[in-house]
């Protein structure tokens, strides 16, 4: 028994003419013919009285197509429900992500994404970790692609990468050729780093504390290039990940051998409201790109 039977049979149950019910499903009628013919000999009871043409429902064939009206709602009511979620996936979500991320690993990101899922649209929102933990805290974003953020019962985080900090320093510096150094060494060394709202300001400071050292800050920037740039004209050294795309060839990065430098970043998400499956779909892109690739294991 086919589907396709069961619609012949109710066109048929509810035309009763083999000619016309023909012409309304496109079929030829002797094709319509065999086809309730073999449906009858497949549960082997008669469903249709034949009159020259006009035919009646036997007993039998009213209690069939009872039951048929009822399958093929469910069918059409099974094909409403993944056309419904075909279309709410194929719809936007709201994603927030530091300022480091901006400059090259979220754009290769969202072009793998966009290739795979062309009809999700994402808006994008670039905050400092602090605005973008409250972003997630209040509801205000679907996801967040930051560094890590204080867990609660209102919000998770999952992991999904690290980055390595490197000490950057301008050619010609006298640290310029050194393969690695002890953060302890940056004691008496101007500092530029990031705000002190930004994640990767609160790391720096963290490592600094490891080191037992409190080097003087000279400037507190919002994104990584201008730092980047600063550093490079001379105006001090900082702690910064090597961000393809933000590569000046002034500039020396150096691996720290004391404490351990390293930023993990993940997403992040409110636990207590719903995520449009737009966002699922991205959360779960994610956690398949960087769970398919060998990457460092995040510092605790």
């Amino acid at each position: 028994m086919e589907l396709a039977q069961l619609k012949y049979f109710q066109v048929m149950a509810n035309i009763r003419h083999f000619t016309r019910a023909a012409r309304m499903l496109d079929v030829t009628q002797p094709a319509l013919s065999r086809s309730m013919a073999k449906l009858e000999k497949d549960l082997e009871i008669p469903l249709f009285k034949r009159h020259e043409g006009e035919i009646e429902l036997t007993s039998e064939g009213e209690r069939l197509l009872r039951r048929v009206d009822r399958i093929l709602r469910e069918v059409d009511s099974a094909r409403e429900e993944a056309s419904s979620a075909r279309a709410e996936v194929s719809t936007e979500f709201k994603l927030s992500f530091i300022h480091s991320l901006g400059s090259y690993v979220l754009p290769h990101i969202l072009q793998d994404f966009r290739a795979s899922f062309p009809d999700i649209r994402v808006q994008l929102n670039q905050q400092d970790s602090s605005t973008l933990a409250q972003q997630v805290a209040a509801g205000e974003t679907d996801l967040g692609l930051c560094s890590t953020i204080p867990t609660t019962e209102y919000s998770a985080w999952v992991y999904l990468w690290s980055e390595e900090l490197f000490v950057t320093v301008p050619l010609g510096h006298p640290f310029a050729d050194r393969k690695r150094i002890n953060l302890r060494e940056l004691e008496d060394e101007p500092l530029i780093a990031m705000k002190s709202s930004y994640s990767l300001r609160i790391l720096v400071d963290q490592f600094f504390d490891l080191a037992g050292i409190h080097p003087e800050i000279t400037f507190e920037g919002d994104d990584v290039s201008t730092i980047s740039g600063l550093v490079a004209a001379g105006l001090g050294v900082s702690l910064l990940p090597k961000l393809a795309g933000v590569e000046h060839p002034e500039l020396r990065y150096i691996p720290v051998s004391f404490p351990i430098c390293k930023r993990a970043v993940g997403v992040a998400w409110n636990t207590q409201r719903q995520l449009p499956p737009a966002a699922i779909c991205f959360q779960q892109f994610l956690i398949r790109r960087f769970d398919n690739t060998e990457k460092p294991l995040p510092t605790n």
